[in-house]
């Protein structure tokens, strides 16, 4: 018999793997509590990505919008280096299921409660710039002077200027709506691409008639990119266990993979064809599909 906890864990990795679009009547109700629960805390947060795009373009949620996402930067209104984990205690307390990664540039604690996901991101300042999932540089200041807007009734905090921010992240034509596998495209081919250190991981491409892909490119976003061998392998160097975003191209082919949790010394499957399989697998709505990269 699964236990609550389990079922719980099974609800975030379902909304991690397929993104449905969220009910909207709960992310306001979970958004709303949310925003009390920081508050008795003290810790000021700023709403980000897809939640801000919503709030600043259309007054509201994105209608097939995955995921409520809020962000606070560490050393900055009592929060710190240690509040991600005592805010996750208090969201438990609250009813909410919280899971979690430690990254390179911030700790995320996703939440999930009546089947909404909530992240919240820590982020922290390195050289007087912020690094926004997956990969996008912001100056500190945007986030350490925010501005305050109207929103679902009440006041909240975005990136300051928040056009600049939102031109930034999703580029020139972030005004026009774009649904999952549009959006992704448009904030990854912007990311400057730097040569990281660490220590590789493997991913392995693979067709559709289960072949391995000789000369595939394999990039990393806001990282390096690489070709696979004769055997389909092709190296990536990480900074460590942490969601990462991966483009895989070859004649024919070219796919965004967004979400991708990865850790050094691993090998990773691609499967060209993981997409379609996986949004044929449910017969629910899906929106932008994660972890397509399984274990060898």
């Amino acid at each position: 018999m699964s236990t609550q906890n389990e079922m719980n864990q099974d609800s975030l990795d379902y909304t991690l793997r397929y993104n449905p679009p969220m009910d909207l009547i709960a992310a306001e109700r979970n958004l709303k509590e949310a925003k009390q629960i920081l508050n008795q805390m003290g810790i000021v947060f700023l709403l980000g990505s897809g939640s801000c795009l919503g709030a600043i373009r259309d007054g509201g949620f994105i209608q097939w919008d995955d995921d409520i996402d809020l962000v606070s930067v560490v050393g900055y209104n009592n929060s710190t280096d240690d509040s991600a984990d005592i805010v996750a205690e208090a969201f438990r307390k609250k009813g909410y299921f919280v899971g979690g990664i430690d990254g390179n540039h911030s700790k995320t604690r996703m939440t999930v409660k009546d089947d909404v996901r909530l992240s919240i991101e820590f982020l922290r300042i390195t050289d007087d710039h912020l690094y926004i999932y997956p990969g996008v540089r912001f100056p500190s200041s945007m986030f350490t002077e925010p501005k305050e807007i109207d929103f679902m009734g009440e006041k909240f905090l975005v990136p300051n200027p928040p056009e600049e921010y939102l031109r930034i992240k999703y580029g020139e034509k972030w005004m026009i709506p774009q649904k999952s596998g549009e959006y992704e495209k448009s904030v990854v081919e912007k990311i400057p691409e730097v040569i990281l250190t660490g220590t590789p991981c493997k991913i392995r491409v693979i067709d559709s008639n289960a072949g391995p892909v000789h000369d595939a490119e394999v990039v990393l976003v806001g990282g390096g990119r690489s070709r696979t061998d004769k055997d389909g392998y092709a190296k990536v160097a990480l900074a460590g266990p942490d969601w990462y975003a991966i483009v895989v191209r070859y004649p024919g082919h070219e796919q965004v993979l967004y979400m991708e949790s990865l850790e050094p010394n691993k090998v990773y499957i691609y499967r060209s064809d993981a997409a379609s399989n996986a949004a044929n697998s449910i017969s629910g709505e899906v929106g932008t599909l994660g972890d397509l990269l399984v274990p060898e």
